[in-house]
């Protein structure tokens, strides 16, 4: 049926009467509009199997019925199933592992295969108040026995006994989708804030299945153009959102906003202005694909996710701001398993817990008029990087749960002067492989877990700092280091080693490419072996090590021009130094200590 058949041709009159009359018939499968209408009510239905098709014309909005408070669900076409039973609550009795489909529940007999339930963990204890790492709608697909069930979903995050889990069976929406609508939103384009009263939106969804939704471009809606909660297996394509009334107010100005949701498909959307373009929360196994957002300049991130424990999401190709799991501590600041592919964007932060990250073709660009920086931040909890790019990089860590390394591979950064590279709370190993730093200025490596530098190729100025190191054990095995060096703070015990044909060229303002503070009684032990280091003029130091106690060893350096300073003050007491089979081509050496029973510099090397 169409509306032309309740005698609507344009948007001169409400159309709200024809479009119940035709979706609450279930003799009515399809609904479609040949012509602009105009909707002043918000509309509540609970059928499934039902398309309604706008083919491409304008829904107006002008003079809709006031919404509730705080109801981004008061849409136009607002499609809800509905909960049936009392809900069941049971204490788990053992752990419930990662990546399991099969659930502990009190008595499977209140199951049955086919039949929808939500399943919801307690909170965290001494987390935050909604901080929950399970809340999917599930079908069940097995009884495995008297007191398990199977479900179509691997979970995401394991939970221990005693960890209370609610279910609670429903009757979802099927098959309800919404096509072709240009949208303009209701309400005063003022950001003021009777507009959540006053404003307008086309779709949102509670539990639902299979419901897509494509084609609906709009503009000046107030709560997001397509809302989602306890939805499963779902596709959101085509559709855009320009010039929300405000992206300050919280959970307002979106195109999508998914909520415990489960395999979704959101792809070829674009936003201008906006919010959010997409936001994932405590949502699993959904792809982002092709996704465009412009205009965001205001701080409205296209990209994010909550934090409420997503797990298992990718997004690819896509363009805009993004944030990963970083709206607060109330949700847990979680996530798990999100790999970011093809983006470009002018600031991305994922410094949150999120663990096992994995960034692809990555690039951040600095844009005057919102991050001039170019600042990509990432949490040292399994994340990988391949073929990024950003000038303010930075490796952070608040959570340790990953069993995989974190790397940074075949990426560039043009750092800042004094940029904190690896923040003080990182005490994860960092390795970084075959990637380029320019702009080296007093770049900071504060946290105490190694630092490994593979193939890299690390370029500083004559006058700039040396990268200031506090990790306990830094590692440099080949690559170039040009016009810059490591200066180790001596904060803590620490272990330098550059062997694997490491070239170090240049100087910098500390006059020292290898060298560590003074003053610190630290132990720092020195690796040095396959290297060649060529200093820029004689006041440069290859070696600078003024005091403390050292573990010195030389081995096959190749060291030419500048001054080799090795303190006798460095090398008393339980010290030891060994330089040997070096080759020294005109380096003078500054009052080495004198060889002895723990000391021995002139054995074996050759001086030209």
């Amino acid at each position: 049926m169409d509306f032309r058949g309740f005698g609507h041709f344009d948007a001169t009159a409400p159309a709200d009467d024809a479009l119940d009359a035709m979706v609450n018939d279930p003799a009515v499968h399809r609904v479609e509009a040949h012509t602009d209408l105009l909707f002043r009510r918000r509309h509540t239905f609970h059928r499934s199997r039902v398309v309604l098709d706008f083919g491409g014309h304008t829904v107006h909005t002008g003079g809709i019925a006031r919404n509730t408070h705080d109801n981004p669900f008061g849409a136009v076409l607002f499609f809800q199933g509905t909960v049936t039973g009392d809900p069941l609550t049971h204490p788990l009795a053992a752990a419930v592992i990662e990546r399991t489909d099969a659930f502990p529940v009190p008595d499977s007999g209140a199951f049955r295969v086919g039949q929808w339930w939500t399943v919801r963990s307690d909170e965290v204890a001494g987390g935050g108040s909604d901080e929950r790492e399970l809340q999917k709608m599930v079908e069940v697909t097995e009884i495995v026995d008297g007191t398990h069930i199977r479900v179509g979903y691997l979970n995401g995050w394991p939970l221990a006994a005693g960890r209370r889990l609610t279910w609670q069976r429903v009757q979802p929406v099927v098959g309800a989708e919404v096509r072709d609508m240009v949208f303009l939103g209701a309400g005063q384009d003022t950001g003021a804030v009777d507009d959540e009263y006053t404003g307008s939106h086309p779709v949102a969804y509670e539990y639902a299945v299979d419901c897509d939704v494509s084609g609906i471009q709009a503009t000046g809606t107030f709560w997001p153009v397509i809302m989602r909660r306890w939805c499963t297996r779902y596709r959101t394509v085509q559709c855009g959102l320009k010039n929300p009334p405000t992206v300050m107010y919280g959970g307002a100005g979106y195109l999508t906003q998914q909520i415990y949701c489960l395999y979704g498909h959101v792809a070829d959307c674009t936003s201008s202005n906006v919010r959010h373009l997409n936001d994932l929360t405590a949502s699993a196994y959904c792809q982002v694909v092709n996704c465009h957002g412009d205009g965001d300049d205001e701080g409205g991130n296209p990209f994010t996710t909550h934090g409420q424990y997503e797990h298992d999401l990718l997004f690819d190709g896509n363009s805009g701001l993004m944030d990963i799991a970083n709206s607060g501590a109330q949700w847990g600041n979680s996530a798990k398993r999100i790999t970011v592919r093809n983006h470009v964007c002018s600031w991305f932060t994922a410094n949150t817990k999120i663990t096992d990250l994995t960034l692809e073709n990555v690039h951040v660009l600095p844009r005057p008029a919102f991050d001039p920086s170019g600042t990509l931040v990432v949490n040292a909890d399994g994340a990988q990087l391949r073929g990024c790019t950003a000038s303010l990089f930075a490796v952070a860590q608040q959570s340790a749960r990953s069993t995989r390394p974190t790397t940074i591979t075949d990426c560039t950064f043009d750092l800042p002067a004094g940029q904190v590279l690896v923040q003080t709370p990182v005490n994860a190993p960092v390795h970084f492989v075959r990637t380029a730093f320019t702009g080296l200025d007093g770049t900071v490596l504060r946290g105490s877990g190694p630092v490994r530098f593979t193939g890299c190729r690390l370029t500083g100025a004559p006058d700039a700092a040396p990268l200031s190191v506090g990790a306990s054990e830094i590692a440099v095995d080949g690559g170039t280091l040009t016009d810059t060096g490591i200066a180790l703070t001596a904060v803590r015990d620490q272990r330098l080693s550059v062997t694997g044909g490491a070239v170090l060229t240049g100087t910098n303002a500390a006059g020292a490419l290898l060298s560590r503070a003074p003053g610190s009684t630290a132990t720092v032990t020195w690796d040095l072996g396959d290297l060649r280091s060529t200093a820029a003029g004689a006041a440069t130091a290859h070696v600078r090590v003024p005091d403390g106690t050292n573990h010195y060893t030389a081995v096959a350096a190749r060291l030419t021009g500048g001054r080799l300073t090795l303190a006798p003050a460095a090398f008393t007491g339980t010290s030891s130094l060994l330089h040997t089979s070096c080759t020294e081509h005109g380096v003078h050496r500054d009052a080495l200590p004198p060889d002895g029973p723990r000391v021995n510099t002139t054995t074996g090397n050759l001086t030209l």
